[in-house]
């Protein structure tokens, strides 16, 4: 009986034993585990620190050579061809650069060290041009990419405020005594204003409600909406602040502000998505928009010669937008999100107040071609 007690505790014994040191290899292994984790970890952090300073101190080599060589931003001297000019800038000549620059740069306050008010004046206009990225304009004009931006947002609200007068809503007579005999024709005297709307691409906002409200159902990705106005003679009379894609026409029309120009007896040029003849009609004007067959069969005669005349003239909003996007690439492309804004509670505006900048200021440039009277 002692023999087998003995032998039990023997047996006992070892087990504690090999259970203890099973649980210090696991106690080992799982140590090691957590080094290693933690050596990787910092590993990548301090590789990512290294990357991201090498990028810097890369861009702060290259100004101090640039600027030790001799390296000059582009200056007057550059531009001494119109052709230069309209390549870089989309205004004609030398002469309108001038006269938009006076008109202009004096209502500037802030100021660069390194650039004169007349390069950071051209580094806005190859933006809005030929949307170069701001890195290669930071190598261009020997700057850092910071200052790029602070110029160009500084810039861009100086330009909308002092080229505003260009964008003006027209006198009735005046309109009337110069109406093209294509309006004449197909509608008589009473067309006062073609509106159409057209979306730029931005990136998707990281805020859900900037990205729902800028989310468009009919372009599949986030834009904004701004809606436009131009005259029978081709003239852009109204341009509105930019609005989240997906604003609808009607509420964007009915909300920003473009109906109080309305005067009694004048009649709007729309596309049948403008669902706003209710709204025209309190301020006793006229919507024509294009006939559906909903309901019918097929349209009247009636119907399909109005359409005919509703869609060769709307076609000049057309051209005009396309002109404008042509010559100023930079609302082909896609915008970023650093031209949204944020009311003070943090919550994204639906009104984005940069890219309307952006495109009044390309509409104005547009229209200075034809005169160098802006004063």
């Amino acid at each position: 009986m002692m023999l087998d007690e003995s032998c039990a505790s023997g047996e006992q014994s070892v087990t504690d034993t090999a259970s203890l040191v099973s649980a210090a290899i696991t106690v080992n292994v799982e140590t090691q585990t957590e080094e290693q984790s933690e050596t990787s970890t910092a590993s990548c952090v301090s590789t990512v620190t290294k990357v991201d300073t090498e990028t810097q101190t890369e861009e702060f080599d290259y100004l101090l050579n640039a600027r030790q060589s001799g390296n000059k931003a582009p200056d007057r001297e550059f531009f001494n061809t119109d052709e230069k000019v309209r390549f870089y800038t989309g205004l004609p000549s030398w002469e309108i650069l001038e006269v938009v620059f006076e008109h202009v740069a004096k209502y500037i306050t802030r100021r660069t060290q390194s650039l004169n008010r007349f390069q950071e004046f051209i580094m806005v206009l190859i933006k809005l041009r030929l949307n170069v990225p701001s890195q290669d304009l930071a190598y261009r004009f020997v700057v850092s990419i910071s200052t790029v931006s602070r110029i160009f947002s500084s810039w861009m609200m100086v330009m909308d405020t002092r080229l505003s007068p260009l964008d003006f809503w027209p006198d009735r007579e005046r309109l009337w005594r110069t109406m093209p005999m294509s309006f004449q024709y197909a509608f008589g005297k009473q067309v006062t204003v073609i509106i159409d709307c057209f979306e730029v691409f931005i990136d998707r906002p990281t805020n859900l409600l900037a990205r729902a409200q800028t989310f468009s159902n009919y372009k599949h990705h986030n834009t904004v909406k701004i809606l436009i106005g131009i005259t029978p003679q081709g003239t852009v009379c109204f341009v509105s602040e930019a609005w989240g894609g997906r604003t609808s026409d009607k509420y964007l029309t009915e909300n920003c502000g473009f109906l109080e120009n309305l005067l009694p007896g004048d009649m709007v040029m729309a596309d049948g998505g403008f669902t706003i003849c209710d709204s025209v009609g309190l301020k006793q004007a006229k919507l024509v928009v294009s006939a559906f067959t909903k309901g019918k069969s097929q349209l009247d005669p009636v119907d399909v010669e109005q359409t005919r005349g509703i869609a060769n003239v709307r076609i000049h909003v057309e051209r005009v937008i396309g002109l404008l996007k042509r010559k100023y690439t930079i609302l082909e492309g896609t915008l970023s999100t650093d031209f949204l804004s944020s009311n003070r509670r943090g919550t994204p505006d639906t009104k984005i107040p940069m890219i309307a900048q952006i495109v009044r200021s390309g509409v104005h440039q547009c229209l200075s071609t034809k005169t160098t009277r802006l004063k």
